[in-house]
């Protein structure tokens, strides 16, 4: 782990409001990474952009009456207060349309074209008469020809995960009818000859998931295809050639781009040198397992044509699906969850646990249960989390006036409560390293049920030999308990420390220092009171039907 740090995750396109499948893959892990690395002291910023350009949002600006940039103007606002309601704590957000983004990109463009990486070549588009257009990308869609999956996009088949050469038996996803074939020129980056490199690239990294890195180095062997990063549309980062003047660059040449770009103002902006920070720290791109291709190819390959003048990231982690009862989300059936209405229902820690909690370190998909959510943070948040603290803390302020007690001479329960507390940093922070998220918040969980059972052996209400060191041991456990949750539950982990009556922030401890006794004897105390509120089944169902996922 080096001391400084750059995170990332895959740019949410500015068509539409952000779902619980958006979060659960990408930008909620990269959150809680990010606050840990802050609290083990590394330099870390998370830094996201709305990805702006492409032919679904000139489409619908045009049906909605507005500009282009005012029509992501406004997603682009609209997305960081939901991400923001869900306590995403982005250091930077920014998008793909800045002057800064475009300016790079040309320039990424023209020194790969002076390498040679580039070339221009005629080819067949696929044109809808009908709609008087080129049909690039998700424009047009059809049979996936590796995997014969049907209904698939003809830059990316979501079935295999592989970018098919041409799709089989095309349709226009605007009309629905069957295009013609027209000529057009367009630039090619030249993929193929970066499969030695990339290759040694993925052996070389250890920090990769193994999974991930053994299919994408068999598509490196079957073959790769170089890239079309044309369009024939007007919305887009403008090719800055005179004989291209009409065209654009395809989205997934200049989106990813705008990590780089985005990080690099933001810290200029801050007097840091950008270039320098990004070539000399930890770079970190949060994705979901649809676009691995896009990620391990495309991008490691255009900053290997460049010299790698920033380089290539040290850490993809990548994650599957959300499902919705177990039913693939879609918006266009209405079938998933809005976060911004979600949070209308339930706080923002809720489903922070409820997806940290189902969400393993892999590719495979995970669903949202609403009968599974009630019965978690019934049984799992408030059965064992909320019900020490709010057990330890209101005992200590009932028997003790909130005043904590000084210890006693400690017995083996003691101990073993104690060498709890003082190994429960190394323990989390080795998981939270290894990005296993959802095993680090189980180790957590189990912490507090540990002190749960050790608060009901010792029995403190009876007032018996040992009651002032099972006070005291278990007011420093719920501090442990505060830090260690900042980064999954910020509001419930400030909440905590509000009740302890410690002064500042949470994030303003150090990681190590969650395994330490620092509340001392004759500690005062704040209020206590239930950090959490049951989930009613009655409600579940009425949001349910509210949703249409009844049935």
């Amino acid at each position: 782990m080096r001391d400084k740090a750059i995170i990332t995750s895959a740019l949410p396109y500015a068509n539409g409001e952000i779902h619980l499948g958006h979060v659960a893959s990408t930008y909620l892990p990269a959150d809680v990474t990010t606050r840990f690395l802050k609290l083990k002291g590394v330099e870390a910023y998370y830094v996201c952009a709305s990805d702006d350009f492409g032919t679904p949002i000139l489409i619908q600006s045009e049906k909605e009456g507005k500009s282009t940039a005012d029509y992501v103007a406004y997603w682009n606002k609209r997305d960081y207060e939901d991400f923001s309601a869900f306590g995403i704590d982005f250091d930077y957000f920014y998008q793909t349309s800045s002057p800064e983004n475009i300016q790079f990109v040309q320039d990424v463009f023209m020194k790969l074209n002076s390498a040679g990486h580039i070339y221009q070549k005629e080819i067949i588009q696929f044109y809808c008469n009908n709609d008087k257009k080129f049909l690039p990308d998700r424009y047009v869609k059809g049979i996936c020809p590796h995997c014969k999956a049907e209904d698939q996009y003809s830059d990316l088949c979501e079935s295999c995960g592989r970018v098919p050469e041409e799709i089989s038996d095309p349709k226009c996803s605007i009309c629905g009818q069957t295009p013609t074939k027209e000529k057009t020129t367009h630039y090619f980056f030249k993929l193929k000859n970066f499969s030695e490199s990339l290759s040694k690239w993925l052996d070389e990294n250890q920090n990769l998931q193994k999974d991930v890195k053994k299919y994408v180095q068999n598509w490196i062997k079957t073959g790769l295809v170089d890239w079309d990063i044309t369009r024939d549309i007007s919305w887009g980062v403008p090719i800055p050639l005179e004989d291209a003047k009409d065209q654009v660059f395809y989205g997934w040449f200049d989106n990813h781009l705008a990590y780089i770009s985005t990080a690099v103002k933001f810290l200029n902006d801050k007097g840091i040198d950008g270039k320098e920070f990004w070539n000399s720290a930890d770079i970190y791109h949060f994705i979901g397992k649809d676009i691995v291709y896009h990620h391990y190819l495309f991008l490691p390959a255009m900053r290997l044509g460049i010299d790698e003048e920033y380089k290539l990231p040290d850490f993809i982690p990548t994650r599957g699906h959300l499902t919705l009862q177990s039913k693939k989300i879609s918006k266009s059936r209405n079938w998933y969850i809005g976060l911004k209405e979600f949070l209308q229902y339930y706080p923002a820690d809720y489903l922070r646990y409820y997806l940290v909690a189902i969400n393993p370190y892999s590719q495979d998909d995970l669903n949202f249960d609403w009968d599974d959510f009630t019965t978690r943070i019934n049984s799992e948040l408030i059965g064992n989390l909320g019900n020490f603290v709010n057990r330890a803390l209101g005992f200590t302020k009932k028997a003790f006036e909130g005043t904590v007690p000084e210890p006693e001479e400690y017995d083996e329960q003691d101990k073993e409560a104690e060498n709890k507390i003082k190994n429960l940093a190394n323990e989390l922070g080795a998981l939270l390293e290894q990005n296993h998220l959802d095993r680090a918040l189980k180790k957590i969980m189990e912490f507090s049920s540990f002190f749960n059972q050790y608060f009901q052996h010792k029995e403190p209400w009876k007032k018996g030999p040992g009651t002032s060191t099972c006070v005291y041991l278990s007011v420093n456990a719920a501090r442990s308990l505060s830090i260690a949750l900042f980064s999954f539950l910020p509001n419930s982990s400030e909440k905590i420390w509000v009740q302890l009556g410690l002064q500042g922030n949470v994030n303003k401890n150090n990681w190590e220092s969650l395994s330490e006794l620092q509340i001392k004897p004759g500690h005062k105390l704040g209020d206590a009171s239930p950090l959490f509120a049951k989930v009613e089944p009655e409600d579940i169902e009425k949001y349910k039907k509210q949703l249409g996922h009844t049935g």
